[in-house]
């Protein structure tokens, strides 16, 4: 009896570490892009992002393609959005203006991908590897 005790409790403590080293290795590195707000200023819609990054190193440079769409689903503009240096774990607002566009025609936004992403002065993949969208107000941000 003693033996299927040892027994039983190694195996319950190996299975409780495997289930530790399998949820350690879930945890994915993620840079959160959030549509916050939109706001007219001076004949241009402002769009508001709130990013943060959590892929454990900072980002020196972080340029993302972006197309915005009316609410008719055209393509008004393609631009590059450049949200700079993006310290890790230090959440940054970051604010883009599209002259001559009002808010309410404003219909989505796309982020069609990274043009640039440089961690420690070298291109990386990480910026559209671990890019993860999400928009507080009604308009879609899509990636």
């Amino acid at each position: 009896m003693l033996i299927f005790r040892v027994i039983l409790t190694v195996l319950l403590s190996m299975f409780s570490f495997g289930a530790s080293a399998q949820s350690a290795s879930e945890t994915h590195p993620e840079i959160s892009l959030e549509l916050n707000s939109v706001q007219e200023v001076d004949g241009a819609c402002r769009l508001s992002f709130v990013v943060d990054n959590q892929t454990g190193m900072d980002i020196d440079e972080a340029v993302f393609e972006t197309v915005i769409f009316d609410t008719e689903g055209g393509v008004v503009t393609l631009s590059l959005f450049d949200f700079r240096e993006l310290p890790l774990n230090r959440p940054r607002v970051r604010q883009f203006d599209l002259p001559g566009m009002a808010c309410d025609s404003l219909g989505r936004a796309l982020i069609n991908g990274a043009n640039s992403c440089v961690i420690n002065g070298s291109q990386s993949d990480v910026c559209q590897s671990a890019l993860s969208l999400s928009s507080r107000i009604e308009v879609e941000l899509l990636g």
